[in-house]
């Protein structure tokens, strides 16, 4: 871990000292079944839950995790407010959303340092749509309203001097019922994530025009590093439940390290063969350019939160009032650490 790390550690309010106890033990689990919610957990961009699933790693830390898939991060996040799942592993933004709200939910581990979003325009009118400035009067097909790949769009957008509502969003969910969206015509553009974009691309179907699988593609359009999906839980359950909060974040952790050393065809051989999209190769080739996207520490870096917390200040009014301390108390890096102690 390097200076900046440590320091955002120290920035969110994560001083090791003040860590209850038995969140350092390898004690019972307060609450060994817990139920997740997921947005489209056959996506990319939830992969190290998908692998820590199959290859038993919630298990290994006596951890019983079942796993509810839901339409979009959107649907997650209410389930996670209603009471109906423990965890949800979602995009980041939605702790600072809670947060401005008064709500306490914290993420406790990164998966995805970059968004890996990526925003492609139908080939068919891709002369006439060059960049995000031409989204007027066009349907947007994202994952669900509300969710990364919403706001996403939306940023890009009002980059280009456009608002939301310049545009049609429309939820075309994961998989393949978004690449059948894009291949019957029915939206315009697209805000979505491998594997459907990668497919969609190799298919011919779109142009793509903003690309966050990269860091470099990232930093054109957030300006600095965007991290994105990340395990997140309400505070009160994370007091109540320290060590079960640690099982789950050594799962992940687990399998960002097992993510960092196999190679994409090993991958692609831990998955449900139905994440392929009928393609395993282009699935292997997927995962190849999204290897890099994944965190290799599990902790966010600060300057990467505050650029979060800027983009939603500047695209939502309830936002806009909202100072910049939330971020301290959206990241507890404490449990990410721990699991670099513990996981070989």
């Amino acid at each position: 871990m390097d200076r900046r790390q440590v320091l955002s550690l120290i920035g969110a309010g994560a001083g090791l000292a003040s860590l209850p106890g038995p969140a350092f033990a390898q004690g019972a689990l307060e609450k060994p079944k817990v139920t997740l919610g997921v947005g489209g957990k056959q996506l990319l961009y939830y992969l190290p839950l998908t692998i820590a699933e199959r290859r038993g790693f919630f298990k290994d830390f006596g951890l019983d995790m079942e796993i509810n898939d839901f339409a979009g991060g959107a649907r997650s996040l209410q389930a996670l407010v209603g009471g109906s799942v423990d965890l949800v592993a979602g995009a980041y933004e939605h702790t600072l959303r809670m947060q401005a709200k008064g709500q306490d939910i914290r993420s406790t581990i990164e998966i995805l340092r970059f968004p890996t979003i990526v925003i492609a325009v139908r080939k068919a009118i891709a002369d006439k749509v060059k960049s995000p400035a031409d989204f007027k009067g066009l349907k947007i097909g994202v994952t669900a309203p509300g969710s990364s790949t919403f706001i996403t769009a939306v940023h890009a957008m009002a980059k280009a001097g456009l608002k939301a509502s310049d545009a049609s969003f429309i939820g075309i969910g994961g998989g393949a019922s978004a690449v059948a969206a894009m291949k019957r015509g029915e939206i315009d553009v697209i805000s979505h994530l491998d594997p459907v974009i990668a497919k969609l691309e190799a298919d011919g179907d779109v142009v793509t025009l903003i690309d966050t699988r990269t860091e470099a593609g990232t930093r054109a359009l957030f300006g600095a590093s965007n991290p994105a999906a990340c395990l997140y839980l309400r505070q009160d359950f994370i007091e109540k439940n320290p060590n079960t909060t640690q099982a789950a974040v050594n799962g992940l952790y687990k399998a960002l390290r097992w993510i960092d050393k196999a190679s994409p065809a090993e991958v692609a051989d831990a998955v449900p063969e139905q994440y392929h999209l009928g393609d395993k190769a282009l699935y292997i080739k997927a995962v190849q350019a999204s290897k890099d996207a994944y965190s290799k520490t599990g902790i966010m870096a600060q300057d990467g939160m505050k650029s979060v917390f800027d983009m939603l200040k500047a695209l939502d009014a309830e936002m806009a009032n909202v100072s910049a301390d939330i971020i301290a108390k959206s990241f507890d890096g404490r449990f990410a650490q721990k699991a670099a102690t513990i996981v070989t």
